[in-house]
């Protein structure tokens, strides 16, 4: 079987576009993976540009596609959606379903190190080789024209993934993002975990710590939308750290907050429009 071949486990119409599931054999996880796409009508007429949305801690690949609202939307700027799977399933790694915060459903969009982990546990490589060449190739992504979201963990990884992969992400954006992980118990719990102790390799995976060393800022600058009832903003997100860097390294940055919003996808869904609209100006949508 080559290792582009997708299975398509379902479809539905969607605002004149399609909603699909996939589900593959990884050869980066090592294990079947899933993930969903929004294919916007405008495909029909030639590739179109990449919208990647990460989810948070528990979420899945449906996470996103069944909450955020944002189908609508990207058909009306012909942006393709994708959102893939939050960790491997079924690793077996001893502890990997004992808490939610840690292993299935957490993998913070990083390669693992550690010995228990690092076989499976690979959701950068997968993220940024495997899953960006299948859909811009086996399906009508634009490879020149890809952004990157998400909420939380998933904010994490895209403020993350987007620095290390400037040449794949042409633009960036976060709701409610885990912008300084090194110094925050969830951070923490993860990176000890995955990448090990020495916190100096941990750098290379928190947002802020990677922007405040930045030499090549996204110049079209970084949306961020954070809510202030937000229960876990004081405790595990910390935006404030993320804005002292941009502003260390120049980096032009919107950070909207809102009062009475909280961290759920009621939050998401009333500011998903903006942020599909900040991504197709700066890719160029049809």
């Amino acid at each position: 079987m080559s290792q582009d071949t997708i299975e398509l486990l379902s479809e539905q119409r969607c605002f004149d576009g399609m909603q699909r599931f996939y589900r593959h054999a990884s050869q980066a996880i090592g294990l079947p993976m899933r993930f969903s796409v929004f294919v916007p009508p405008q495909a029909e007429g030639g590739r179109v540009p990449v919208l990647f949305f990460l989810a948070g801690l528990t979420c899945t690949e449906e996470t996103f596609m069944i909450k955020a609202g944002a189908q609508r939307f990207a058909a009306q700027h012909g942006l393709m959606l994708v959102a893939p799977d939050t960790s491997p399933r079924g690793a077996g790694v001893p502890g990997e379903n004992d808490d939610w915060d840690l292993g299935t459903g957490a993998g913070f969009y990083l390669d693992a190190t550690q010995p228990s982990w690092r076989a499976h546990y690979r959701m950068e490589t997968y993220l940024v080789d495997e899953l960006f060449r299948l859909v811009t190739s086996v399906l009508p992504g634009d490879a020149a024209r890809v952004g990157i979201s998400g909420h939380s963990m998933g904010g994490h990884g895209a403020l993350v993934l987007a620095q290390r992969h400037r040449d794949q992400f042409q633009s960036v954006s976060a709701f409610a993002p885990i912008a300084a992980p090194s110094r925050v118990p969830w951070g923490e719990k993860a990176f000890t975990a995955y990448l090990g102790s020495d916190r100096q390799v941990w750098a290379a995976y928190d947002a802020s710590q990677l922007m405040a060393r930045a030499q090549d800022p996204f110049p079209k600058g970084i949306l961020i939308d954070q809510g202030l009832a937000d229960g876990f903003l004081a405790s595990q997100l910390h935006p404030d750290a993320f804005k002292a860097a941009c502003a260390q390294a120049n980096q032009p940055l919107v950070l909207r907050t809102h009062a009475d919003y909280d961290h759920s996808y009621y939050f998401i869904a009333t500011f998903i429009q903006d942020h599909v609209a900040f991504h197709a100006e700066r890719l160029g949508s049809n």
